[in-house]
């Protein structure tokens, strides 16, 4: 019979590849974390592995009886050394993204999926969990653990929802990252946060905003000849109009419209048709082109329901005036929020946490830099500079809600921003026990 020795020599001889090859040192720290679990994905020029994770959370972070879920998160390694990105998600993250400002900072990336998007989602979840100290802790919890591994500094970024988040984040946690960094994020106070009127009133100029007006007055006095248009259109894209009506999502894009114009800027000025000559199917393709009815079908109102809740609770919204549209609006009456509550819930609006996080902002939010788009239709309730925080904003003229990035800003602004935030992440080792 064979001896001990040639069994395990026809064992390695008959193993596969994988079994042999030995886990690297990030994978044993990935292997003695509690509550990961992993596996690995396509690596980013540059990085030497990434993952994707699956980290147990907490449904309630002060209750651990209601359970737990697992939430998607997406780690992008160079080194131990280096330091961390978090990236603070406000909807789903469905696959790997390296944010612009790991690369600045030559940096590790941990991108986390928000609770209740995406695949971080409870087996059966009840949106009273969804709240923005729940999400956070979610972020603290990941940032705790990962935290074992890579030492150095952290700085939390994130775009749109997922700048708010990183602003809420860094108010409840504000010793887990050495500075934050928040795009194109408002910290609506309101569920009809005036503001937003505000900036439509006043952005671009008399002619342009005129022109706008014109458009959705066109397109609300032909309603006959656009609603069988956009019936066809939804038919041939496979949208279905259940929680809204057809007639009812066409009034909502209407009234859209100058919102989106100046978030996206998907068009100029100049590109705007004129409403009053210009052949309907014109004016049509433009308004598709910048708001579309998409944004108001079911698929979309399924895939945003965990962001409407969050806007109708806690977050605050925004909303529309119809003054300019007295008699043309057929589906809609009143003053129409953009919040579509899941299931229809009533919306139960609380705004005494955002109230607190701008003061905060105002008077204790150190170690932040506000990224936003002078055109970007967001920044009317973006949060105003103040001199009593050692912070820094940069309000980027003409640039919208995708063109507002550090890669887009003068060299004098983006060195400021790099060499401040290295200043402070040096400060942050130079702290640390």
């Amino acid at each position: 019979m064979p001896t001990r020795h040639h069994s395990l020599f026809l064992l390695l001889f008959l193993a596969p590849a994988w079994l042999l090859a030995q886990p690297s040192a990030l994978e044993v720290k990935l292997f003695n974390l509690p509550d990961v679990i992993f596996k690995k994905i396509d690596t980013p020029e540059g990085f030497e592995a990434a993952y994707e994770l699956q980290i147990r959370q907490l449904i309630d972070h002060e209750d651990a009886s209601k359970g737990f879920f697992y939430q998607r998160a997406y780690l992008s390694h160079r080194s131990f050394g280096a330091p961390m990105v978090i990236a603070t998600e406000g909807y789903q993250r469905p696959s790997n993204r390296l944010y612009e400002l790991t690369n600045y900072l030559a940096a590790n990336q941990l991108d986390v999926e928000h609770r209740y998007f995406g695949a971080s989602i409870p087996d059966d979840p009840n949106y009273k969990y969804l709240n923005l100290k729940q999400a956070t802790a979610d972020l603290h919890y990941a940032r705790e653990l990962l935290g074992q591994a890579y030492q150095g500094p952290w700085v939390s970024t994130g775009i749109s929802k997922g700048g708010q988040t990183t602003i809420f984040y860094r108010y409840f946690f504000p010793d887990d990252v050495a500075a934050s960094v928040p795009y194109v994020a408002p910290l609506n106070l309101e569920l009809r946060d005036k503001r937003i009127f505000t900036f439509l009133d006043t952005i671009g100029s008399d002619a342009c905003r005129q022109a706008l007006r014109q458009v959705q007055v066109r397109l609300l006095k032909e309603r006959e000849a656009v609603l069988p248009r956009l019936k066809w259109y939804a038919e041939g894209a496979g949208y279905q109009f259940t929680y809204l009506s057809l007639e009812e999502a066409f009034e909502y894009s209407v009234l859209e419209y100058p919102f989106s114009f100046w978030q996206v800027g998907g068009a100029t000025c100049e590109e705007i048709p004129d409403a009053k000559t210009a052949a309907l199917d014109v004016v049509l393709e433009h308004f598709m082109k910048t708001v579309g009815i998409d944004f108001f079908n079911d698929e979309s109102m399924v895939n945003y329901a965990s962001h409407y809740w969050q806007a109708g609770t806690e977050m605050g919204y925004y909303g529309y005036e119809t003054d300019d549209f007295k008699g043309l609006l057929k589906a809609l009456s009143g003053e129409p929020s953009a919040v579509f509550m899941p299931g229809k819930m009533p919306m139960t609006f609380e705004p005494s946490l955002v109230r607190k996080v701008y003061d905060w902002a105002q008077t204790e939010a150190n170690q932040m830099i506000y990224i936003n788009g002078g055109i970007d239709t967001w920044s009317a309730t973006g949060v105003p500079p103040s001199d009593k925080v050692d912070a820094l904003w940069f309000i980027m003229p003409g640039k919208n809600h995708g063109s507002a990035r550090i890669r887009n800003m003068s060299e004098a602004d983006r060195e400021l921003l790099l060499n401040t935030l290295g200043k402070w992440m040096a400060e942050d080792v130079k702290n640390k026990p």
